[in-house]
């Protein structure tokens, strides 16, 4: 159980360190775009070959696809709301100061029109915030399992890391623009890490034992609520502000996470 808790720690602590580097330095959007891209990569690997494989070696493709649809859906509405709820929230001092997202303002983009300056403060941030924590509490299952099982978990533990800590890092800076106070910025990202946290000694305990085709269904939902975030998200924002150039990093973040999964 030690193992696990240290697994967990390790993964989770790239939330805290991402988060006080976002609300401290100032980073150029383009460099906070291709980590982002890096993080995307190293998710698509997890999921491939850690998450939604072990799903369906476990519980068969319709449990899998099943339990995929449904991480999808459940992420890709919650991010609606925080979408429209941010937007709502937004307040830029100036029209000009900000460049609205495409992503927010999905009416302006069906309307081929620029989006506001109103749909991009902060509203990143929110986004982020719930994407780490509701894929990150089954990959945190998943990670439990594996290194209870004896499978590994480091492939997984350096795609959550390598994911978690660009996440935190924009998520935080995002806020920080927004006008939200430090404490309460770090507060949020460490009630995070501390939840996700727990999901790995959870799946090392009650779920280590449990039959395959229960534990199937977490690993599934994880699946589909990291591609949702990623088509959502991490995708989108990432172009936002790095252009083209973020598919290296993507390329990048991939490579070295399916090496790590074959030592």
């Amino acid at each position: 159980m030690g193992t696990v808790l240290l697994f967990g720690a390790v993964a989770s602590s790239a939330l805290i360190i991402g988060a006080a580097i976002g609300v401290r330095f100032e980073l150029p959007k383009r460099l906070l775009a291709m980590l982002l891209a890096f993080a995307a990569g190293a998710l698509i690997t997890a999921l491939t070959f850690e998450l939604f494989e072990d799903s369906y070696e476990r519980g068969g493709i319709w449990r899998a696809g099943i339990g995929l649809f449904v991480g999808a859906l459940v992420f890709t509405l919650l991010s609606a709301f925080l979408d429209r709820w941010a937007q709502r929230r937004s307040r830029p001092k100036s029209a000009d100061e900000y460049r609205g997202s495409v992503k927010l303002d999905t009416d302006a983009a069906a309307a081929e029109r620029p989006a506001t300056a109103a749909s991009v403060r902060g509203a990143a941030g929110v986004a982020l915030l719930a994407a780490v924590t509701l894929d990150g509490v089954p990959e945190n299952l998943a990670l439990g399992i594996s290194v209870q099982e004896g499978t590994g978990g480091v492939a997984l533990l350096a795609a959550i890391f390598a994911s978690n800590l660009p996440e935190a890092l924009v998520g935080a800076a995002s806020m920080r623009e927004q006008g939200r106070p430090r404490v309460q910025v770090l507060g949020l990202w460490s009630a995070s890490a501390v939840l996700v946290t727990a999901a790995a000694v959870i799946g090392a305990g009650p779920l280590s034992g449990s039959d395959p085709e229960i534990v199937s269904l977490p690993l599934a939902f994880a699946s589909g609520a990291v591609i949702a975030s990623l088509a959502d998200t991490l995708m989108p924002e990432a172009y936002e502000h790095g252009g083209p150039a973020v598919a290296l990093s993507t390329a990048a973040g991939f490579v070295l996470s399916f090496t790590l999964s074959l030592a």
